[in-house]
């Protein structure tokens, strides 16, 4: 059974010369265009607004709107954002061309055009643009399965992680090796997963929609309190972990919810990478040219010249292994790099292999109170 055809694509001829839009008419119509017209700027909006087309021909010079106001106006259109506009005018001017593209134009067709060139700079687009439109299809349908991962597979993960602590701690019991053995196997996986399920749900979201509300925090009460946070891991892990004191407090610019997961991954890589016994120090301090810095200091392995060129990429494992079995998934540092850039703060690495690392945050100052 064969496939349906596509519908043919749909163009928008735009000219005060009614002779004109007949020609590009006939030409592309007998290629199998449909073909839509308009002598004014106003009716081009107006066609356009009742029956969106696929793609627009527009006459540069047209008497009181012309073809400039035109695509600027297209552009504030819902969806008129990706719609290829092509200028065609008689004015081969350089700077005429620069205006129409400054405009919003996709590309400038001088008449009197050759039909070959005009065909091939209409079919060009038109794929263009059909690339551009299933690539927003696929967008669409990874937030849906993304929206699928964040409401049903989490939750099922979080019960079952909660189902396989309880199943561990009843091994540990009934004092039952080979069972304390498997229990643990199972907490391992679904503690595993559900971190990196976790951590990619995360990373999708800086990537689709990085919204951050820049404010004025003080960012020694904030570092103090993720430390705080994480006392019970690091006493867990025998792991000294302070915050140092020693500046008046640090005012910075930045988006809480963004600052807290930063420090939070941070921190947590700092206690993840570091043997039993060892340290970690955070400090706030103001920053040389204004703002403030966080320093999260470590005892751990540190960094190799080659774990320092990938760390800052998505899905990288560093030669670094966690130390008490937690899950790596290499996404963390990635999401740190791009919640900082998008604070437009700087994230930086000092560190030598054996003699640990430390991670420097950089904050620009306050916004001005309104």
């Amino acid at each position: 059974m064969s496939q349906p055809q596509p519908p043919a694509a749909r163009i928008l001829v735009v000219d005060d010369q009614e002779s004109n839009v007949q020609v590009v008419g006939n030409i592309l119509g007998g290629l199998g265009f449909e073909i839509m017209a308009a002598t004014t700027g106003e009716q081009a909006l107006r066609r356009l607004a009742a029956r969106p087309p696929d793609l627009v021909l527009l006459d540069l010079l047209m008497p009181g709107m012309d073809g400039l106001e035109v695509c600027r106006r297209i552009r504030e259109l819902p969806g008129g954002g990706e719609l290829p506009v092509i200028f065609l005018s008689a004015d081969d001017d350089k700077n005429s061309v620069v205006r129409a593209l400054e405009a919003g134009g996709v590309d400038y067709v001088t008449k009197p055009f050759n039909p070959s060139e005009l065909t091939t700079r209409v079919r060009t687009h038109l794929a263009l643009k059909g690339a551009r439109d299933r690539l927003q299809r696929l967008a669409e349908d990874k937030d849906e399965l993304l929206g699928i991962l964040a409401h049903d597979l989490k939750n099922h993960l979080g019960g079952m992680q909660m189902s396989a602590q309880l199943l561990n701690d009843r091994a540990t019991l009934l004092s039952d090796p080979r069972l304390a053995r498997m229990a643990a196997n199972i907490l391992n996986a679904t503690t595993q997963m559900s971190s990196f399920v976790q951590e990619f749900l995360a990373n999708s979201s800086a990537d689709r929609n990085l919204t951050l509300k820049v404010e004025a925090l003080c960012l020694s009460d904030i570092a103090k309190a993720a430390v705080a946070q994480y006392q019970e891991t690091a006493q867990r892990k025998e792991i000294t972990l302070a915050y140092e004191s020693g500046f008046a407090p640090v005012i910075i610019g930045a988006d809480r919810a963004a600052l807290d997961q930063v420090l939070g991954n941070l921190i947590s890589n700092a206690l993840k990478f570091s043997p039993s016994g060892k340290h970690v120090w955070v400090t706030a301090e103001p920053a040389p040219l204004g703002g403030g810095l966080c320093r999260i200091k470590d005892e751990g392995p540190g960094f190799t010249a080659e774990d320092k060129a990938l760390m800052f990429r998505r899905y990288r494992r560093l030669s670094a292994r966690p130390t008490g079995g937690e899950p790596s998934t290499g996404l963390g540092l990635s999401i740190v790099k791009k919640l900082m850039e998008g604070m437009r703060g700087t994230l930086a690495c000092d560190s030598t292999p054996g003699e640990g690392a430390t991670f420097t945050i950089t904050f620009p100052a306050a916004p001005p109170s309104t």
